[in-house]
């Protein structure tokens, strides 16, 4: 950037001016001193603003970032112009000491808390004072609160000695530019590192230890380009990536590197301005993000992406979130980035520069070369260095299916894509159309990759990235790249979509039994194979539509029909999609010890192949979500519903209601039946009373050995004659810590718990409570720490000090009002908006009413809703807790005095009393009331 490009109130010569007053006066006087760093920090908070102001809604990035690095040349020119004039009145031009830009800088690129790099240069023998006068500079820069990276004062030679050792040195020189002083020295340093260094001998190391760099890079911040909280400057397939090809691009041709790879067909003027694109957003975006933060922080995070979405334009739409729209153009850059990346692999590759592939070639043989692959010209391919090509690409005009082929061979035969292939796979979109969509042999080669591949995801991510699978499927092209903002989601909607495929071929592989036993079990006998995976590819295509199960069965019947799918088989890929959350919201939102939720759930999937396909569509759904999200707590309550299903689908069809409820029955009695037999031998007596004083639901709603443990619990606590006990243990086959309550029962009791458990940091993700005939309660809660580990995994002397704090709570209550500590809502958590809601469902239960209530989720807020409920003189006879995110749905089962309720108002009173809880919540993340509603669904 000229200065004469500066405003006036920019004039680096005026700054110059003002700074050798400063200088006049004495650097060693303070007043002096300080006035002459006032100066400074003015020009450069202006230089800022000025900067700033060339964002321009979505763009502008690449501006500011030039404008700010302008800035900093005039100020830094200046501060070193006016200190060389204090030691020497030749000043600046005195030779043997120069001050140079390094990095960012050097490139000429600077976000507003990026490092200063700097680098002296000295002649020999040195300048003198030249020591004195880089500190002077250093301490300057520093009290006007920059970053100043490096600060180094080295001989032509010296530099050149660290860039024959040090990768990270090559690569500052190679943006190394003169910013003030002995410009020969600096002219210098480049002639003889551009001799040193542009040799084949020197270039080839150094390509390979970038790459290494780079792949260490993506390791360490998380392979996925699709991370829904991106680092903007280290991630995949963000801002360094493209750095990193401009550093290849230098070694190999100079400055001018793109210009020459255009020449040369590398590159298209297409694929230069799809870079510059990329770079123009990401800077506007890292502006934006270091203004916001006030320091060097370039992690998209989720409380700074709804400000830089409303600062870059971004608006909200009936169907959209401005931020996520803001989001999916940050990834369709990313999607951008990546394939540059890999034309320029290729690009090293033939020239021999860069080891070969080992993405999906990593499964061929050591010659490159299958049987069989004379085959591939008659096809219309070949194979160019170990990668899949077009054998003429100009049959790609004449007979578009030749794309998905090329995909189809890819994955069949283990190869790697050629990057030339791809780019005119990209660059021939438009060739795809309803003729294409509807072709036999086009549906054929996409069924092989879906059905066939190893792991469908490598080359359907392939496909997603070059565009045709969405272009080929418009239903999985409105998904490509779109985020849900929420901390529930982990990856963009495509992402998330091809790790459940990838699962899905796992589990078929049987290489998952160990993490999920039954649907690896239950695979081999699915007959509708194809339906499940064309339902794991489309189950998300209805999200931003409306009610994404009703908007993605509708788009799945598009799709199928125009795939050939006969109807039947069509009508169940639509059914699954439409049903995909009900089997996870059965389990992990209602109680699966009444008859009234296993009746209900079996009526909907109505048969067995129904049953396990929407399990292993569950299973993998709830897995792909990210890291964590699935646990031994889901998975339990998965396999509780599949085997309570089964029961009434035994046959393999539902039962009538009269049936279903006595098969149920008899699995309640074949439990008391078993357990009676192994008390026999331990506790007669105690076994007929224990089995005499429970109901059905205990009976359904645990397995034989948690029966027996329990009794063993009961037991030892009647011996020891106390009326309350407690019992904590972790259990590793539910991920949580079991803790066992007898005492008798009260109003509050379960209220009072859950307040103890709050106060010890005890996440609850379930409780069932039982009452005997002799009206004792045996209540069982599950406990996690945060993160989902069983409580107590991470400090095993915690379980002594809950037990102590539960048996006491159960024994004489928490007196009074308690005060659990609050959590504070983390910034990243306060940016969402977490609506409340309150759901009565007067069917869901034979015995009791159903409550659903959900809001931000909080410690406490447990024990606050059930203390809400008992104080309106009600009962709680089950607990369901779920989470997503910041949300958190927790399901009561309601009594009152023993019956269902069913008068409005209590009803409405109960809601009311739910929702004032609920809205304390949002109303404290917030700092200001939220909008409650009295009934909703929790949308996910």
């Amino acid at each position: 950037m000229r200065l004469s490009a500066l405003p006036a109130s920019l004039d680096g010569l005026r700054l110059r001016a003002e700074l050798a007053a400063a200088t006049r006066e004495g650097w060693e006087q303070a007043a002096a001193r300080q006035a002459g760093i006032g100066r400074l920090k003015k020009f450069i908070a202006a230089g800022r603003a000025h900067a700033a102001s060339k964002l321009a809604g979505k763009g502008g990035g690449l501006e500011a970032a030039r404008a700010l690095s302008g800035v900093m040349n005039a100020a830094v020119r200046a501060l070193f112009d006016s200190v060389a004039s204090d030691f020497d009145e030749a000043g600046a031009t005195a030779p043997g000491l120069a001050v140079c830009a390094l990095g960012g800088w050097g490139a000429g690129e600077l976000a507003p808390q990026s490092d200063i790099d700097l680098l002296f240069l000295t002649g020999t023998p040195p300048r003198e004072g030249a020591e004195a006068i880089v500190e002077r500079m250093l301490y300057v820069l520093w009290d006007c609160g920059l970053n100043i990276g490096g600060g180094a004062i080295r001989t032509v030679d010296e530099a050149l000695a660290l860039v024959a050792d040090d990768v990270s040195e090559r690569t500052a020189l190679l943006d190394l530019r003169w910013v003030s002083g002995d410009e020969r020295l600096v002219s210098t340093l480049r002639l003889k590192f551009g001799r040193a260094h542009r040799t084949r001998e020197s270039i080839t190391p150094f390509i390979a230890a970038k790459l290494s760099e780079r792949d260490t890079r993506v390791d360490r911040q998380g392979d996925s380009r699709y991370a829904v909280e991106p680092n903007i400057k280290d991630g995949k397939g963000a801002l360094r990536d493209l750095q990193t090809l401009r550093w290849l691009a230098q070694v190999l041709y100079g400055n001018d590197a793109m210009e020459r790879w255009v020449a040369s067909g590398l590159l298209t003027v297409q694929d230069v301005e799809r870079y510059l694109r990329a770079e123009d957003f990401y800077w506007a975006v890292r502006f934006h993000l270091h203004t916001l933060n006030g320091r060097k922080d370039d992690r998209l995070t989720f409380d700074t992406q709804p400000e830089i979405s409303a600062l870059m334009g971004y608006a909200d739409s009936e169907d959209t979130l401005g931020v996520e729209d803001f989001m999916r153009d940050y990834f369709k850059r990313a999607i951008d980035v990546g394939a540059l990346t890999r034309l320029v692999c290729a690009k090293l590759e033939a020239d021999e520069l860069k080891d070969p592939p080992s993405g999906i070639g990593r499964f061929m043989p050591a010659d490159g070369v299958q049987k069989g692959d004379n085959a591939l010209e008659e096809a219309g391919f070949v194979v160019r260095s170990g990668r899949l090509a077009f054998a003429d690409p100009s049959r790609v005009e004449e007979d578009p299916v030749l794309m998905l082929t090329l995909f189809e061979l890819a994955a069949a035969r283990h190869l790697d894509l050629h990057p030339d292939a791809v780019a005119l796979v990209s660059r021939s979109l438009r060739l795809v159309d309803d003729s294409l969509r509807r072709d036999e042999r086009a549906a054929r080669s996409f069924f092989a990759i879906l059905l066939e591949s190893d792991d469908p995801r490598i080359t359907l991510r392939a496909m997603t990235e070059a565009g045709l699978l969405g272009a080929y499927i418009p239903e999985f092209g409105d998904i490509v790249a779109r985020t849900q903002f929420n901390m529930y989601h982990r990856f963009t909607v495509d992402e998330h979509t091809l790790n459940a495929l990838g699962l899905l071929r796992e589990i078929e592989q049987g290489k998952l039994v160990a993490d999920h036993p039954l649907a690896t079990r239950i695979f081999p006998e699915i007959t509708h194979r194809r339906a499940l995976h064309l339902a794991v590819l489309l189950h998300d295509t209805g999200k931003g539509n409306g009610d994404q199960c009703i908007e993605g069965a509708e788009r799945a019947r598009s799709a199928c029909e125009r795939l050939g799918i006969e109807e039947a088989e069509t009508e169940l890929v639509a059914w699954l999609i439409a049903n995909h959350l009900e089997m996870s919201d059965a389990a992990q939102r209602r109680d699966l010890s009444d008859p009234r939720t296993v009746l209900d759930f079996a009526g909907r999937v109505a048969n067995m192949e129904r049953l396990r396909l929407l399990t292993v569509l569950t299973v993998v759904d709830i897995r792909a979500v990210g890291p964590g999200v699935w646990n031994g707590w889901k998975a339990q309550l998965i396999r509780d519903l599949y085997e309570a299903t089964a029961a009434v689908l035994a046959g393999g069809e539902r039962a009538d209601e009269e049936e279903a409820r006595a098969r149920l029955h008899g699995r309640a009695d074949r439990a008391r039946t078993l357990f009676r037999k192994e008390m026999e031998r331990i506790d007669p007596e105690f076994g007929r009373r224990w089995i005499a004083s429970l109901d059905d639901s205990y009976w359904l709603s645990f397995a034989e050995s948690d029966r027996l443990r329990h009794a063993a619990f009961v037991r030892a606590a009647e011996s020891r004659g106390g009326e309350v006990a407690c019992g904590v243990r972790v259990d590793r086959r539910r991920s949580a810590a079991e803790v066992l309550i007898l005492a008798p029962d009260r109003d509050g009791l379960f209220a009072d718990i859950a307040g103890a458990l709050a106060l010890a940091g005890a996440n609850v993700v379930g409780a069932q409570v039982a009452t005997t005939t002799w009206g004792a309660a045996f209540d069982v809660f599950y406990v996690q720490e945060q993160g989902g580990k069983p409580y107590g995994w991470s400090d095993l002397s915690a379980l002594d000090r809950l037990r102590a704090s539960v048996e006491k709570a159960a024994r004489g209550g928490l007196g009074g009002e308690i005060l659990i500590p609050a959590r504070r809502v983390a910034r990243r958590e306060a940016a969402f908006t977490v609506s409340p809601y309150v759901k009565l469902e007067g069917q869901a239960a034979d015995g009791a009413l159903v409550i659903e209530a959900s809001g931000r989720d909080r410690p406490g807020l447990l024990h606050d809703l059930a203390r809400a409920i008992t104080d309106l003189g009600c009962s709680i006879q089950a607990a369901r807790i779920d989470g997503y995110g910041e949300r958190a749905v927790d399901v009561f089962y309601v009594t009152e005095q023993g019956r269902k309720i069913s008068d409005p108002e209590k009803e409405k009173a109960l809601a009311s009393a739910l929702m004032t809880v609920l809205g304390s919540g949002e109303a404290g993340a917030s700092g200001a009331p939220s909008r409650l509603r009295a009934e909703a669904s929790a949308g996910r």
